[in-house]
């Protein structure tokens, strides 16, 4: 490091350091020439930054973020548009590390002045249309002609969901990362996160199981963060079984967890079980070598027999609520006109 230093002391050393465990938020917001700018809709990723936006699945309005973390996200996206003097729309995601924290630390990861491919999910939430706003805003109008002045947060839920195209390419790996795959989005809305996540999750194709199996492989970092959803499942009445480190762990914490075998640990092993159909359901976290041995194979036999597989902590979190609800009420549907009745 002295000698770079020394060697190129114009050319500065740069370190990049993870943001572990954040929570990624998408901020769409439109601004006139009056240096008036209106924020269109918040979004809370569901999965945890480091996961292409496009490929997380988001819900509008924040489901866990506190007001004091929203009111700098607001502060921060009104001095950005007006310091770039954007005049349409603009999109800025934030990355939240430590949100359930007393001292939470917001962080600005990109802000583009132009429409994003949120705006239209935006625009359906909240019965704002915000691409037509936006081009008369550029043709001159503003924000206060065309009677749009405070941000619109809607009382009901709206998720948006990523559709993965992972079913029609055999053999593919079903992990996410920074790179996006999704070929489409869908969007569930309710009153209850819940049940608006579990109708983004059927019109992505997902059927999600109200009961039978859990297959949890987690790798180590996830191992001691999975007790609390993995219990959440068991209280749902659902079994679960996992491999010997898994399970170790699992059942330090005192959950009741069936073992079944690796690969190479002899039959019947886990995707023997998958086959003859004794698992409905997979979370699966791998990091590193792990990703590219067993488990890839494990998620390459469950997109073979369309076993539902989740591949984040906080998805499987997510998929919790949506089956609490599935299997306590009925999901109903509304007309959008009854969810945004002022629709502008």
């Amino acid at each position: 490091m002295s000698f770079a230093v020394l060697i190129e002391p114009e050319h500065p050393i740069l370190i990049d350091k993870f943001l572990e465990n954040a929570i990624e938020v998408d901020v769409d917001a439109i601004a006139d020439h009056t240096g008036r700018v209106v924020i269109g809709g918040i979004m809370e990723h569901i999965e945890q930054a480091g996961i292409h936006s496009g490929d997380s699945a988001c819900s509008l309005p924040s489901i866990s973020l506190s007001p004091a973390v929203l009111n700098q996200i607001r502060t921060w996206t009104v001095q950005l548009a007006q310091a770039l003097s954007v005049v349409g729309l603009m999109n800025i995601q934030f990355a939240v590390v430590g949100a359930s924290s007393y001292s939470p630390q917001v962080y600005i990861l990109e802000a583009n002045p132009r429409a994003s491919r949120t705006v239209p999910f935006v625009s359906k939430a909240t019965g704002i249309q915000l691409a037509k706003l936006a081009s008369l805003i550029m043709s001159g109008k503003t924000l206060e002609e065309l009677h749009f002045t405070e941000e619109v947060i809607p009382t009901h839920i709206a998720v948006k969901e990523a559709v993965l195209p992972f079913n029609k390419f055999p053999g593919t790996d079903t992990i996410l990362g920074p790179e996006m795959r999704s070929t489409g989005e869908v969007m569930g809305i309710d009153s209850d996160f819940g049940r608006a996540f579990a109708k983004a999750e059927l019109g992505a194709g997902e059927r999600l199981p109200l009961s039978g199996t859990v297959f949890v492989s987690m790798s180590d970092r996830d191992k001691a963060a999975a007790s609390g959803v993995v219990k959440e499942f068991i209280d749902l009445g659902f079994t679960v079984m996992a491999t010997l480190g898994t399970r170790r762990v699992l059942m330090e914490q005192g959950l009741n967890i069936e073992l079944v075998l690796k690969l190479h640990e002899g039959r019947p092993h886990v995707l023997d079980a998958i086959k003859n159909q004794k698992i409905q359901l997979i979370i699966n976290t791998p990091s590193g070598e792990e990703a590219q041995t067993d488990a890839r194979l494990i998620r390459r036999t469950a997109l073979a027999y369309k076993i539902p597989i989740i591949t984040t902590i906080a998805g499987a979190k997510a998929t919790v609520a949506a089956i609490r609800s599935l299997q306590n009420t009925t999901l109903d549907v509304k007309t959008i006109q009854e969810y945004c009745p002022i629709a502008r």
